[in-house]
């Protein structure tokens, strides 16, 4: 019996083009600009891989986070699985299986809405911190994807 999990989602609207919007999800330099990553190393394809890293050594760095791409549909879908969660301060105090989607849909001219649904968070207090952290991050995280998104407008 699987135990019970927990999920969270978050949307946000792009002034850009559903697959304009798409590349901001799967590009390096894209990724690094609008989520602070100091790395960053994505393999688009289906079976492919996902990572970030974070923190000022490369060699020693703060967290890193590395995923299988279960999915890929560009420009509508992508699916992470497989998740890897390391940080220096030690492992997670619990088991999961993470699972995030991100989805693309038109939102009129010239505009699309991302949806990133994060999936697999145990129920149970000992993973209340950290997804309360990961709700917070992805309002964060998502604001700056905005933010991103508006600066390119007109250069993309």
């Amino acid at each position: 019996m699987t135990p019970a999990t927990r999920e969270h989602a978050r949307e946000i609207e792009l002034p850009l083009e559903p697959q304009a919007a798409f590349e901001l999800l799967i590009r390096p330099s894209a990724i690094r600009a609008w989520w602070s990553a100091t790395r960053v190393v994505i393999v688009p394809r289906q079976g492919g891989v996902w990572a970030a890293v974070w923190g000022a050594d490369e060699d020693d760095p703060d967290f890193v986070t590395t995923a299988k791409i279960e999915v890929f549909d560009p420009p509508q879908r992508m699916l992470l699985c497989d998740y890897d969660y390391l940080a220096k301060t030690g492992p997670l105090p619990f088991d999961a299986d993470f699972r995030t989607e991100f989805s693309v849909r038109p939102a009129g001219e010239g505009r699309s809405i991302v949806r990133v649904v994060q999936a697999g968070f145990p129920a149970g207090p000992e993973a209340d911190d950290f997804y309360a952290g990961c709700e917070v991050g992805w309002r964060d995280t998502l604001a700056a994807l905005q933010a991103h998104a508006q600066s390119l407008v007109g250069h993309v």
